[in-house]
């Protein structure tokens, strides 16, 4: 028996998955790649969400994202809420393309310039980022899913949220598997869904952990244009975990 034949016969197995995101979050952005290969072996329905580290670690008397002309983060949010509305694959591929922009090739999808021009790369119009940042409902519908997160006692990405309502944070992963081991995870996270009470499960990371972090994000630390902030405390990038942009 085949592993989706497998998944078919689990009758408690999660057919659908909201994931919360950020595209600034490097360890967020490995994860979809993960949740995308299980998605497309198991035929799961992904909905992309969104959740704002930039809110979430926003410092007491400083401005909140959408009180600023362009925010990181939040604006590359507001361009993917706009595209959603026609259709879930276009937020798809601009997550997927923006992300891999930013955490494999150094990239500034944050930079307006640039989000234009990885809107052209996807067969998208580039006006759509001008578009989104002029119309204010795209603050609501960003802002809307973050305080979604933050509800149910949430703080970082990346976040599942299943249709019973349960909600985990991760997986956090640096190297996502793929394949038969992908799915092996995705079994493995759904079976918390069995005891809601369980709260935490943590690996600890060693130095030589730290050393591959910042192997594997070289690229994004390179192109990234803010500080690492864990719940409002600036820290070395080699502390950070998945709450950090």
């Amino acid at each position: 028996m085949g592993i989706d034949a497998q998944a078919a016969d689990r009758p408690d197995d999660a057919r659908t998955v909201d994931f919360h995101f950020d595209v600034m979050c490097p360890f967020a952005y490995q994860t979809s790649l993960w949740m995308r290969d299980v998605r497309d072996q198991l035929g799961l329905t992904v909905n992309w969400r969104f959740f704002s580290l930039e809110e979430i670690n926003r410092v007491e008397g400083k401005k909140h994202p959408w009180e600023r002309e362009w925010s990181y983060g939040w604006s590359m949010m507001r361009i993917g809420a706009l595209l959603r509305r026609t259709d879930m694959a276009w937020l798809d591929a601009w997550y997927a393309r923006a992300g891999k922009a930013l955490h494999e090739e150094g990239h500034k999808p944050h930079e307006p310039a640039v989000a234009r021009h990885l809107l052209e790369e996807i067969g998208l119009d580039p006006a759509l980022v001008d578009e989104a940042i002029a119309d204010p409902t795209t603050h609501d519908e960003v802002r809307e899913e973050h305080d979604r997160v933050v509800s149910k006692g949430g703080y970082g990405v990346p976040t599942l949220i299943f249709p019973d309502g349960q909600t985990l944070f991760g997986p956090v992963l640096l190297h996502p598997p793929t394949g038969d081991a992908a799915v092996r995870l995705w079994h493995a996270v759904t079976a918390w869904r069995e005891f809601p009470f369980l709260y935490e499960l943590q690996r600890p990371k060693t130095s030589a952990d730290q050393r591959e972090i910042v192997d594997v994000f070289t690229p994004y630390l390179q192109a990234r244009d803010w500080v690492s902030i864990n719940r409002g405390e600036v820290i070395p990038f080699g502390r950070a975990a998945g709450t950090v942009a």
